[in-house]
Parts: C-alpha cells; sequence; structure tokens
C-alpha cells in the first residue's frame, strides 16, 4: 500500500458554533479509513488560540458527554484524551470546554506541493491536504481559507470567495437575484443605517414585507440572532438583537411554506443528492430546533412530485456554481403552500457534517455513504488544488 494521505483536521474556533464544531470532528475522525489516512488533530480555542496534538493511527473508540460552563450537555472530546495527552493551560471562560482538546500549541508547518497533489517534504507536521470542521464566523467565512490559500495546501470545501458570499446572505442574495433564481421579499440595512434613520427602515420593512417577518444577522451561521416579529414593538427589539450578532441585518418576508433542502457535491461539475425536508419543532428552524430539542423531523427522500423535486435539484447546482462553490454545500429552498412556488433560501458552505446531519444523509440515500464523502471531499480538494496550479501568479509577459 502507498504512503497514506495525511489529514489537517481543525475544529473547534471563534464562532458560536464551537460546541457544533466539536460534534463533527468527533465523528469525521471515527469514520476516516486509517488504512488510507492519517488524522493531524488542530484545535482551535473559543478565544483564537491553535493547539495541535499527536497523529492519530485510530480512530477513538467511544463517545463521551462533556458538559459545559451553561450546563448543556453535547458529544465532546473527552475520548480523545489518551491520544493528545496531558491538559493546556485553560481559560476561565472556557475550562470545561477545553478540558479535552490538545495541550501543544503550534501551527503545523506546511510544505509547498511542487506537484499540486503532495507535499514535497512535509516534515513532522506536514500536510497533505487540510479539513476545515468549522463553523460560522472565522470558519466558513473566507478568513481561514484565506490562510489555506497562502500556505498553498489542499482544503476542503469552498474557496475564499464562495465562502464569504455563502456566510453573507445579503451578498449571497444579490448573487441569486443576478442569476435569476427565485427568492422571498427583503429588505437589508446597517447599524449606522439603522442609528441614522430607524423611522424609515420601520417603514420600509412594514410596507414591502408587512408582518409577520424574519430578522437575521446577515453575517452568522446555524439560525443564531434570528426572530419572528408580529408588530413594530417586535421588529425594533429583534433588529436590535440581531445587530449584537453583526452590524449588518436582513429582513425577510414570512413565507408559509415548507423547508425543503438538497446537497451537492464537486467542483466545476458539481452534482445534486435527494432532496430532503425538515419538519421543524418551533415556528422556525432556529438553533433550539436545529441542535437542542431533538424534536425536528428529517424526510429523507422528500414526499414531492418528481418534477418538484427535479426543479429542487437544478437550482441548487446553479447556486452552487453562481457563488463558485467547490467541495460541498447544503442548499436550502422554501417551497410555499399556497400555490407551490419555490424560494431559494441559502447556500450553506460548510453544512453539519455528522452521519445524522442533512447533508450526509442525503447523500447516503442517494448511495454514498459517510466514507465515500470523506473520499471524495479530500480528491476533490486535492484536484482543484493542483488545477489552481496552472494559474500564473506571477504576472509575467507571455512566452
Amino acid at each position: 500500500m502507498g504512503e497514506k494521505v495525511r489529514v489537517g483536521l481543525i475544529y473547534g474556533g471563534r464562532s458560536g458554533e464551537h460546541e457544533v464544531s466539536l460534534q463533527t470532528a468527533l465523528a469525521v475522525m471515527k469514520a476516516f479509513d486509517y488504512s488510507k489516512y492519517e488524522i493531524k488533530p488542530f484545535y482551535i480555542s473559543k478565544s483564537g488560540e491553535w493547539r495541535s496534538g499527536d497523529t492519530l493511527l485510530a480512530p477513538p473508540s467511544d463517545l463521551a458527554v462533556l458538559r459545559l460552563a451553561d450546563g448543556d450537555a453535547i458529544v465532546g472530546m473527552d475520548a480523545l484524551m489518551p491520544v493528545f495527552g496531558g491538559v493546556a493551560d485553560q481559560e476561565p471562560d472556557e475550562a470545561a470546554s477545553i478540558s479535552a482538546v490538545p495541550a501543544e500549541v503550534k501551527i503545523a508547518a506546511v510544505s509547498s506541493a511542487a506537484n499540486g497533489v503532495v507535499p514535497a517534504s512535509r516534515g513532522d507536521n506536514g500536510l497533505d491536504v487540510v479539513f476545515p470542521l468549522l463553523h460560522g464566523t472565522f470558519g466558513e467565512d473566507g478568513t481561514i481559507q484565506g490562510l489555506f490559500e497562502m500556505a498553498d495546501i489542499p482544503y476542503v470545501g469552498a474557496g475564499v470567495l464562495a465562502s464569504a458570499v455563502g456566510m453573507d446572505k445579503i451578498t449571497m442574495k444579490k448573487v441569486f437575484a443576478q442569476d435569476g433564481l427565485p427568492q422571498c421579499i427583503y429588505r437589508y440595512f446597517n447599524r449606522t443605517q439603522w442609528e441614522k434613520d430607524e423611522s424609515y427602515y420601520i417603514m420600509e420593512i412594514e410596507t414591502a414585507l408587512g408582518y409577520p417577518c424574519f430578522i437575521k444577522p446577515a453575517n452568522l451561521g446555524s439560525s443564531v440572532g434570528i426572530s419572528k416579529a408580529r408588530n413594530r414593538e417586535e421588529l425594533i427589539a429583534a433588529v436590535n438583537y440581531a445587530l449584537r450578532f453583526d452590524r449588518k441585518v436582513i429582513v425577510e418576508e414570512f413565507v408559509d411554506a415548507r423547508e425543503i433542502e438538497v446537497s451537492v457535491l464537486g467542483n466545476d461539475e458539481p452534482q445534486a443528492s435527494v432532496v430532503g425536508e425538515i419538519t421543524s419543532s418551533s415556528e422556525f428552524y432556529d438553533y433550539k430546533a436545529k441542535y437542542i430539542d431533538g424534536k425536528s423531523m428529517m424526510h429523507i427522500p422528500a414526499n414531492l412530485p418528481a418534477e418538484v423535486s427535479e426543479s429542487v435539484r437544478e437550482m441548487a447546482v446553479r447556486a452552487f456554481q453562481a457563488i463558485d462553490g467547490s467541495g460541498l454545500s447544503r442548499v436550502d429552498f422554501f417551497l410555499r403552500k399556497e400555490d407551490g412556488q419555490l424560494f431559494i433560501n441559502e447556500v450553506n458552505t460548510m453544512p453539519g457534517f455528522t452521519p445524522y446531519s442533512m447533508y450526509p444523509l442525503m447523500w447516503k440515500e442517494s448511495g454514498v455513504s459517510y466514507a465515500e464523502l470523506l473520499d471524495t471531499l479530500i480528491a476533490l480538494a486535492i484536484s482543484r488544488h493542483a488545477e489552481k496550479q496552472r494559474i500564473d501568479y506571477s504576472g509575467g509577459s507571455p512566452a
């Protein structure tokens, strides 16, 4: 057997989705085929500190429950302590969540890839490819992708542009509009505009959207900071709440609709999975409904006419290509109950990726296993990096 592919698995991060990332990382570590891969774990603390541990030569064998400071219990990283070694210096506000992360503080030394596939000289910490399992701010917004580009290392998932566009709901909607993808009515503004002319934006929202409506931070994932407003008082409170999480806010009309999702996989020739549907346990699919109460229902495949499913899949690929996506994305839609009108909602360039998340489950129903997904994503990352080596960045004159 040839040399194993060495994968840097990056998880944690500074966003509010830190704990979700831990769950994803543990699931991925357990699913890799260790006869083909060596896994080098890199944990990023909530304050942005990088910590790396020993290379994993076998998957962690057991799950553990990690209790955070707020008392919530999640699947955590305790089980990896025997692999990672001792406990690093702990920051007071994250002692519980750091107790099971790698102890050694360093960032991998990455060598340039001469052939675009395998680093010419790895060194002790060299990597063939990195797999960022980071959700939200600083993880899927193009920032860490820029670091990988500077290091000239292959990485799984969307590039800098697609990540940034996919994270910014306002810019994303503008791109979708340019491509002719149908969307619900929306309005947007920033903190300065709101503070300067609150009454104008209230009137604009009430005239164009009416009540109820949804208020969201423009740059945030996992439905954090989202509120439903039924009147002016709730609208003002919801906007001020959303501005805690971002300087820009988007307000969308209420659509009485089914929530439809589809997974996309590929680079320049992406493919879409079977279509799924979410039945939320709450009024809308917020953070609690996604990750806490466990009562939301997934329906895979969705009970839809064949022509509707095909339209969803076709529009998902169009949206993926519109933002110049690569690797993976989950594309979300609204299917209005009144008349069957389909609206694109958003593209998520780093969707939940545990074996029980919608993205891999829709591919499983399409005949692609979780392990096969990991293989494909690694191959797509290396292929994209190799293709980019054909670009002349020097700006020299033609030969």
